[in-house]
């Protein structure tokens, strides 16, 4: 069997990708990636959509990736990132879906682009900024954990949805923080300590599970 075609940027390292699958990596999909595609045979092949451009270049449309998704002989998969958004808007059109970002979005508990949207160094794919999504994550996380209190975290998410995409980071996140409520300095100061050692992406465990997903499939 052909190897699985893997559309992947920040959201996880090609080094640790890989050793989860073995696959055909590429950057991040912009328009016209899907279209271009070149799958002549009648054997199955799974493509797996997890990053797309947002500032760099035009991302793949939906219109695009439905053209791919009703294939014959394609499974396309999404997860994470701009993968899960196609999948949510594309499921009935035979594109599947996998993991929780994908789920929020199904389900109206998120719903703006803007929730998986991150800036990054084309080429390398290291994130500039973070994604919401993994903000909220990681805040609550760490009310979890009790670093922080639940008034706190919801203050915390709210700056940060207000902050543009491309600068969001937890640095500018807890000065503005710390600015509007020095009663909670300290507990901002803890929760710098926290993101520092225990940074999380719900994106790349997503990520993760759609790699597994196409491991048992592709055997």
């Amino acid at each position: 069997m052909s190897q699985p075609i893997i559309y992947l940027g920040p959201t996880l390292s090609r080094e640790k990708a890989s050793k989860i699958l073995d696959a055909d990596y590429r950057d991040p999909a912009k328009k016209g990636d899907f279209l271009r595609l070149s799958i002549n045979s009648d054997e199955k092949r799974y493509i797996g959509f997890i990053d797309g451009v947002f500032l760099h270049d035009y991302p793949p449309s939906p219109i695009e990736v439905y053209h791919l998704a009703t294939r014959k002989n394609i499974e396309l998969i999404g997860a994470a990132s701009l993968g899960a958004l196609r999948a949510v808007e594309l499921e009935k059109f035979g594109m599947k879906g996998i993991g929780k970002v994908f789920q929020l979005f199904k389900n109206g508990i998120i719903n703006a682009d803007d929730e998986v949207a991150v800036t990054f160094v084309q080429g390398k794919n290291i994130l500039q900024s973070e994604a919401m999504i993994d903000i909220r994550f990681n805040f609550f996380l760490a009310y979890k954990c009790r670093i922080i209190s639940k008034q706190t975290k919801k203050r915390c998410v709210r700056i940060a949805k207000n902050i543009y995409f491309p600068f969001r980071n937890y640095e500018d996140i807890i000065r503005l923080a710390q600015e509007q409520y020095p009663s909670v300095h300290d507990e901002l100061e803890n929760f710098r300590n926290y993101i520092f050692k225990n940074r999380d992406s719900l994106k790349a465990r997503d990520a993760i599970k759609l790699l597994k997903y196409l491991k048992i499939k592709s055997e």
